[in-house]
């Protein structure tokens, strides 16, 4: 099953730029701009990484971000994520990046997406993978930052494909942010929020998101299980939900690869991604294969869970097509993708 899952071409819904720094990088950018980590090797930064729920997780994830500062750092940080997506065949990406975090830090919000967008066009032209970008409003933060951070955002619509939502859900609900997400479906972008895994008000929440906010797609909704109304609505509207197992484990110590079959056997269009791979270990081909081996999915449920992840991107059909065609391809065994 893991050359299986190796060779085929897959898309990533849900993975954070900046959950893509990796400890090596980090010590570099740390050395290039004179910052000093509080950790004197990288070995010594992963053995940190002792995450048991999602505040653990983001005290790590923002202090890591000081070594982002100029334009150049969010080109390598981007590259370097793609040029790992092209080595394990995703072919499409959307990235999601947290412009309040940079910003916060006194790193302008030109710098952070113009660095972004040419590692973008670079891995287009030179590793074939195609990717759009989304930006993520920290729901911790107010909603009068978010708006700020939309209104920059303006000059570079053409640049964004949507908004997400992420950060602490704990007393920050998505009717907080319903101001801004209305903005932005009047801008043309399409949206998204996280629903996290075993959060408080949970199942209010994935409703908020549904009725109030009116979500293209939902980030995590593992927990919309929980309520035939919520996901029998989730699976009429056909809405993606972008699930990461191997971040789960983190929080449920499990991959969910029960919920996941659920999911598949309701005919939900649940997709595989990997969130933060830099900070839990695992890229997107070592979550399908961790999930694989915990559920004992066959072959054509993988194939399902893959051609999820292009039905659910906010593309045009055809490319869409395109891309379903080249994953029957390489799951016959037809073409290396």
């Amino acid at each position: 099953m893991r050359p299986f899952i190796e060779r085929l071409p897959k898309a990533e819904l849900h993975v954070h730029l900046e959950g893509t720094l990796e400890p090596e990088l980090s010590f570099e950018l740390a050395r290039k701009n004179g910052i000093t980590l509080p950790f004197d090797t990288p070995e010594a930064l992963v053995e940190a990484y002792d995450f048991h729920d999602l505040p653990s997780f983001l005290t790590i994830y923002y202090a890591g971000m000081s070594v982002l500062v100029d334009e150049d750092d969010f080109y390598r940080l981007t590259w370097d994520y793609l040029a790992k997506a092209a080595s394990q065949n995703i072919v499409y990406a959307e990235l999601f990046f947290d412009p309040q975090a940079h910003t916060a830090r006194g790193v302008a919000f030109e710098t952070v997406i113009t660095g972004i967008r040419r590692a973008q066009q670079d891995a287009a032209q030179r590793l074939g993978v195609e990717t759009q970008l989304i930006l993520c409003f920290l729901r911790d933060m107010s909603a009068e930052s978010a708006m700020e951070h939309l209104e920059m955002a303006r000059p570079y619509l053409d640049w964004l494909v949507g908004v997400g939502l992420d950060s602490d859900e704990k007393d920050n609900p998505p009717t907080k942010f319903a101001a801004v997400f209305a903005r932005a479906r009047e801008m043309g972008l399409k949206l998204t929020m996280h629903c996290d895994v075993n959060q408080t008000d949970t199942l209010a929440n994935i409703g908020q998101v549904l009725d109030d906010i009116g979500v293209d797609r939902i980030d995590h909704g593992v927990n919309s299980l929980q309520s035939d109304a919520l996901w029998q609505e989730i699976a009429r509207r056909r809405l993606g939900l972008t699930v990461c197992p191997v971040s789960n484990r983190f929080v449920v110590q499990s991959l969910t690869s029960a919920e996941i079959r659920d999911m598949l056997d309701k005919d939900m269009l649940v997709t595989i991604n990997s969130d933060d791979p830099a900070y839990f270990r695992a890229y997107l081909n070592e979550n399908f294969v961790a999930l694989q081996e915990e559920g004992g999915f066959t072959a054509d449920e993988i194939v399902t869970l893959v051609a999820n992840g292009f039905e659910a991107a906010w593309l045009p059909d055809a490319r869409k097509s395109e891309y379903r065609d080249l994953l029957d391809k390489a799951a016959a065994g037809r073409v290396d993708a």
